[in-house]
């Protein structure tokens, strides 16, 4: 009988890493989701209490490197293996560059991709010596093209995407792959917790921010793509005997990522333009 795999997630008091925690809990995965601070694990354990749900919960904050190890130190005393390393925890800030402060760039950093490269250094020596193990990272549609007034976000998720095409030649040598999830608009709540700069009245990119806002409103608003969804697309690799090192998910994802190989650098930033300064939308 095949053994249960043990698996991290991280970032898990809602959304994606909230989702992912209940469907592969719900399949025979033992799971631990983590949260920065436990005071936010409610929903978890409700999920637990519920449906009884081989789920256990965590502290672990990705900018801490005691909290990782310790985190680590609990699973591995507890299971001794860990196979699956979901890399979920992030938050998104929107604003024009002029206005965000370096430091708040650089924190942007220090959680979506310095944490998950302090999560991944934490468990890579435990995958190693297994023998085999899967990094799940989570990226965003904005990791592979750039849109105005989130480029701190942006950044950070193209850096998320070079680490792991990256890690994944290193890795690959020790039997660990690497995983690439690339979400749309997702209908979450993640967006309840973005940081946004730039809409004070006397800006100068009041009128642009005020679009830009709008323009993600009515994104959440028609996105078609929940939480469950991406978690859905992780389990599916997860359990795929040759899995993909990128899956897009989302049709607004799909299409946006098309339109960025297929057409010049210039018509693709019209496209772009068009879409969320003019009101046109970004249909085909």
């Amino acid at each position: 009988m095949k053994s249960k795999r043990t698996v991290l997630v991280t970032g898990c008091s809602s959304g994606i890493g909230l989702a992912t925690c209940h469907v592969l809990s719900s399949n025979d995965f033992i799971t631990y989701g983590t949260v920065r601070s436990l005071s936010k694990a409610n929903r978890i354990q409700d999920l637990i209490d519920r449906e009884n749900l081989p789920l256990k919960i965590l502290h672990l904050d990705v900018n801490d490197n005691q909290s990782i190890k310790l985190a680590v130190k609990r699973i591995l005393s507890a299971t001794g293996r860990l196979d699956v390393l979901i890399n979920n925890a992030g938050y998104g800030m929107f604003g024009p560059i002029e206005e965000i402060t370096t430091e708040e760039v650089k924190k942007q950093f220090e959680t979506n991709f310095f944490g998950t490269i302090r999560v991944i250094k934490a468990i890579v020596p435990i995958m190693r010596k297994q023998g085999n193990g899967i990094i799940v990272n989570i990226s965003s549609m904005v990791g592979r093209f750039g849109v105005p007034l989130n480029s701190a976000y942006v950044s950070s998720k193209f850096a998320v995407e070079g680490l792991s095409e990256s890690i994944a030649f290193e890795l690959g040598e020790f039997g660990i792959r690497v995983i690439v999830i690339e979400p749309g608009v997702v209908k979450s709540d993640f967006f309840q917790n973005v940081r946004v700069k730039g809409t004070d009245p006397e800006s100068p990119y009041h009128r642009l921010m005020k679009m830009r806002v709008s323009f993600l409103d009515k994104a959440i608003k028609n996105s078609k793509t929940s939480s469950y969804d991406v978690a859905s697309i992780i389990l599916d690799a997860l359990n795929s005997k040759d899995p993909k090192f990128r899956y897009v998910v989302g049709n607004d994802a799909g299409n946006s990522i098309r339109m960025r190989s297929s057409l010049s650098d210039r018509k693709f930033m019209e496209w772009i333009r068009a879409g969320i300064f003019q009101g046109k939308g970004l249909s085909k």
